[in-house]
């Protein structure tokens, strides 16, 4: 046999031997083996030592069973356990790559760090310049403060490559804020006056109520002086009509009185001249409303004789019209005249009259 096909011998099987054994299709090969080696006997089984041989090979077999397997389930288990150790190996291995890695690049790293602090620190200092575009509304103390800040700002080579960009943003701010500052001192100026104008206005209207007020204290003085002594006429007045009037009044209660009288008298004698009239108007009321509904009685029979004769020649010409239009289809009158007595009878279904 090649060195390919030799098969170790079943004492000799052991773990460490396991990977030129199993998974190379080699127990087939035992498994040949055993079935050689049994099938080479042919025992008696009539005998107690031929059946005894069988008892023997079949044992025989499962020695070599356990011999080629219990060898192969502790290779098993080692190489189960084998991804776990290689999995540790390659995350120690991983670590220590990275960090040797990072170890490496570590002055490029720092480097980087310090360029970008650097560039982000003359980016700031820009931005803090072009933020005053932003104080344009602040009053004028404040862009002053703003103006001298920027005015005392060195720009130069210390800027490096941001040199010429913050030369820019210097002078666009402060082009920007020297003319708010125009405006705005100008607006407050404006603002000044306004406020003086407004002061001045508001002393004029102060001193104008205050003389307007002493005015009309004086003015209402001199009325109530003047309304005290019309009272006290008025008063006085008023004692000397009350008295004559008290003395007119008596006078006129006892003329009244003599009136009252006399007045009283006549109506008694009118209220009984007109119970009488009363009464006959009332019998001359009630005759004439007789009368009127006898009259309005017969009108109202004549009316609705009137009425009836109407609607009888109304039917009787509709009746007639639909005769004649039976007729004019080719009916006999006397067709015509059971065909409208059947309608006004209901006995056409669906079709009826209208007067």
């Amino acid at each position: 046999m090649s060195t390919e096909t030799q098969l170790i011998a079943l004492e000799d099987i052991s773990a460490d031997k396991a990977p030129v054994i199993y998974g190379h299709n080699k127990l087939t090969a035992y498994v040949a083996l055993a079935r050689e080696q049994a099938a080479n006997e042919v025992p008696d089984l009539t005998t107690r030592k031929g059946r005894e041989r069988i008892a023997s090979l079949a044992a025989q077999v499962s020695r070599s069973k356990t011999a080629v397997e219990k060898p192969g389930r502790d290779y098993l288990r080692r190489i189960k356990e084998m991804p776990k150790a290689i999995e540790a190996e390659l995350r120690e291995f991983v670590q220590e790559m990275d960090k040797l890695r990072d170890e490496v690049r570590a002055p490029l790293t720092e480097w980087e760090a310090a360029e970008e602090a650097r560039k982000a620190k003359h980016q700031g200092a820009i931005d803090q310049i072009n933020l005053r575009l932003e104080c344009r509304d602040l009053d004028s103390s404040e862009l002053c403060q703003n103006i001298e800040w920027l005015e005392t700002m060195a720009i130069d080579e210390s800027w490096e490559e941001f040199e010429s960009e913050a030369l820019r943003a210097k002078d666009k701010a402060l082009a920007a804020l020297r003319e708010a500052l125009v405006a705005r001192e100008r607006y407050e100026a404006e603002q000044a006056e306004l406020e003086r104008l407004r002061a001045e206005a508001a002393q004029r209207e102060q001193k104008e109520r205050e003389e307007r007020i002493a005015r009309e204290a004086a003015e209402q003085a001199q009325r109530e002086a003047e309304q005290r002594a019309q009272a006290e006429r008025d008063a006085a007045a008023k004692r000397e009509a009350d008295a004559k009037a008290a003395a007119e009044r008596r006078e006129l209660e006892l003329k009244l009185q003599a009136e009252q009288a006399e007045r009283e008298k006549l109506e008694a004698q009118r209220r009984a001249e007109q119970a009488e009239r009363d009464a006959a108007e009332r019998a001359e009321r009630a005759a004439a409303a007789e009368r009127q509904r006898q009259a309005d009685e017969q009108a109202r029979q004549e009316a609705e004789a009137k009425a009836r004769e109407a609607d009888i020649a109304h039917k009787t010409a509709v009746l007639t019209s639909i005769k004649e239009a039976f007729m004019a289809a080719g009916v006999t009158e006397e067709q015509a005249k059971a065909i409208i007595n059947m309608i006004r009878k209901g006995e056409v279904p669906s079709v009826s009259i209208t007067y």
